[in-house]
């Protein structure tokens, strides 16, 4: 389906097509029209679905600019995903007169409280920095008619059950409410079941948006190759942009002053950054200033980078579900991408579970790990001579005893 089908306002056509939409992506496509026609919503899709505009585009027809007031809230779980959040809908509403803005930790209250007394229609924010302002400032959700969770696994996850209950919990007015999630665990059930009236469930599996779109490749090395062997990656793949995922700060830094004057237009973004810097860096990343991201997951959930072609795990994740997310930030809305991830021995587990709950079809660059005993042999396919390759990149010899059993 076309976005000219939908009857969409002659500001918001104008506004989608200057952003380069034509067609809806799947949960575009099924949730479109009930959000429009006012029905609560429980939504699984895994990253780089849509969601963002899935909400945004029907957010810009429904509220309206003429009426002074937040009418829509939006939850999310980190200030960069709200951050993208009201970049995507001052796009998508900039025809139409709606004020969009963000409120989350690390940011001046005083600013943001100003900025809330000038005018809002679509408040984003994060649950913590919400709370502050509802007991600080004269904030008021009174006129607020639509309600959008997005993420609210991660949400739950980080620990902020207790505070979206008591967000929702001053919401008196009748409402419409929106839940985005990537998988339905039993706490993302109860709140759906305590707050959302009668909604529509939909699924979107990982299997319907990412085989199409992404590349999965995995080479089996020795720890010490790790960091000679992501060079040469970088320099055969060439990639547009990339992002390198390590699983601490410490391991990020050190990667970082590796790869330092080796490595042209490099950053490194953490969770322990003050919040200038964090918005600094991930602004230049988005508008193509930086080509080669380092990251720990606080960039790899829900962030939308379209111009990124090549995701490397430098350390696999310790979860399947943050492999899911960090490989969602390449391969987005349809595009093809890479995920690259160096295994060492002590990754072998995490390989094998990852590829039994997630379904991951990847292809090995060499030596293929026998997952059941721990050995190395031959890939069946022959991809070429990877980076690296030769009697150096050979992975290590593993004892049977010593390996994780099937």
């Amino acid at each position: 389906m076309k976005f000219d089908e939908l009857g969409l306002s002659p500001e918001v056509i104008k506004a989608v097509t200057e952003m380069g939409f034509s067609e809806l992506t799947p949960i575009q496509e099924q949730t479109f029209a009930l959000i429009r026609e006012g029905r609560d919503l429980v939504a699984m899709a895994e990253t780089g679905s849509g969601k963002t505009s899935a909400c945004g585009i029907p957010l810009a027809e429904m509220v309206d600019a003429k009426v002074p007031g937040i009418q829509a809230l939006i939850l999310v779980p980190t200030r960069e995903l709200a951050l993208q959040y009201v970049d995507e809908l001052g796009l998508i509403g900039k025809h139409t007169g709606i004020a969009p803005f963000a409120i989350y930790g690390g940011f001046s209250m005083d600013i943001q409280k100003a900025k809330l007394a000038h005018g809002v229609h679509i408040l984003v924010a994060t649950p913590g920095r919400l709370i502050d302002h509802l007991y600080n400032s004269t904030l008021t959700l009174e006129q607020v008619r639509i309600v959008v969770l997005d993420e609210a696994d991660e949400m739950l996850k980080m620990g902020f059950i207790e505070d979206v209950k008591f967000i929702l919990s001053c919401i008196m007015n009748e409402h419409q409410t929106l839940l985005f999630s990537a998988t339905m665990a039993p706490d993302v059930e109860e709140l759906a079941n305590s707050f959302l009236k009668d909604p529509v469930r939909i699924e979107l599996n990982l299997e319907e948006v990412s085989p199409l779109s992404i590349i999965h490749r995995f080479r089996y090395i020795f720890d010490k190759e790790r960091l000679p062997v992501l060079k040469q990656y970088i320099e055969a793949e060439n990639p547009a942009q990339a992002i390198i995922f390590c699983n601490s700060k410490r391991n990020g830094e050190l990667l970082y002053r590796k790869l330092k004057g080796v490595v042209d237009s490099l950053e490194y973004i953490h969770g322990s950054l003050d919040q200038s810097r964090r918005t600094s860096i991930f602004n230049r990343f988005k508008q193509g200033k930086i080509r080669v991201l380092i990251a720990t997951d606080v960039a790899g959930r829900g962030l939308d980078f379209s111009r990124v072609s090549h995701i490397f795990n430098y350390d696999f994740p310790r979860e399947p579900e943050n492999y899911v997310h960090r490989t969602g930030r390449t391969g987005r809305m349809g595009r093809k991408g890479v995920a690259i991830s160096l295994i060492t021995g002590r990754d072998l587990f995490g390989v094998k579970r990852l590829l039994k709950e997630k379904g991951i079809h990847a292809a090995w660059d060499g030596k293929v790990p026998d997952l059941k005993r721990g050995a190395a042999k031959k890939s069946s396919r022959r991809p070429g001579r990877p980076p690296g390759g030769g009697r150096k990149s050979r992975p290590p010899r593993q004892k049977t005893k010593s390996t994780p059993q099937s």
